[in-house]
């Protein structure tokens, strides 16, 4: 199966995964999961309350098995929790299975868009700015080292991102073949 089939999000909490995985899957006609929600589906339980109980660790590990099988599936778009590629694991299927694109976006962006979202655990702090700031520090070199396509989401529309996504997924495929 071709990595065009497996079109794998990642990139910072607010940058977009979601919501342009959803439109990126509807123009291709390919399914879309994300894997936050499938943890949330599957347990029966929010993120933050799998982190209030388990910890990060915890929710890691659910997030490496998750990511595993659906990483493994057909004719998918992925999107990833933000930290999911804080695991080595994860790194490794998503680069060997299928095509990633990291969703850049600025620290100010991200606090735009997550600003009244009381569900994401790590950002339960006085200072959310200084904590994405962190998070993008550790994170950010990773992103950069595992994307095929990098795509930046800041004050852009959707639309505009799916295509752009689309041109270079065919600009990418055309180069290789």
């Amino acid at each position: 199966m071709s990595k065009l089939n497996r079109l794998f999000l990642i990139g910072p909490m607010g940058a977009g995964k979601s919501t342009i995985g959803k439109r990126l899957a509807q123009r291709l006609h390919l399914g879309f999961v994300d894997s936050d929600k499938e943890i949330e589906k599957r347990t029966g339980a929010s993120i933050a309350l799998i982190f209030e109980l388990e910890g990060e660790q915890g929710f890691r590990q659910r997030e490496a098995s998750i990511i595993d099988e659906l990483s493994n599936m057909d004719k998918i778009v992925l999107a990833t929790g933000g930290g999911a590629i804080l695991s080595s694991e994860n790194r490794h299927y998503l680069k060997q299975r299928g095509t990633t694109i990291y969703l850049q976006t600025s620290v100010e962006y991200q606090l735009q868009r997550t600003s009244r979202d009381s569900k994401r655990p790590l950002l339960q702090t006085k200072n959310p700015g200084k904590k994405l700031e962190e998070l993008l520090a550790i994170r950010g070199p990773l992103y950069q080292e595992l994307a095929d396509i990098i795509i930046q989401t800041d004050g852009r529309h959707v639309n505009a991102v799916v295509s752009e996504i689309i041109r270079q997924i065919h600009f990418d495929n055309n180069k290789s073949g």
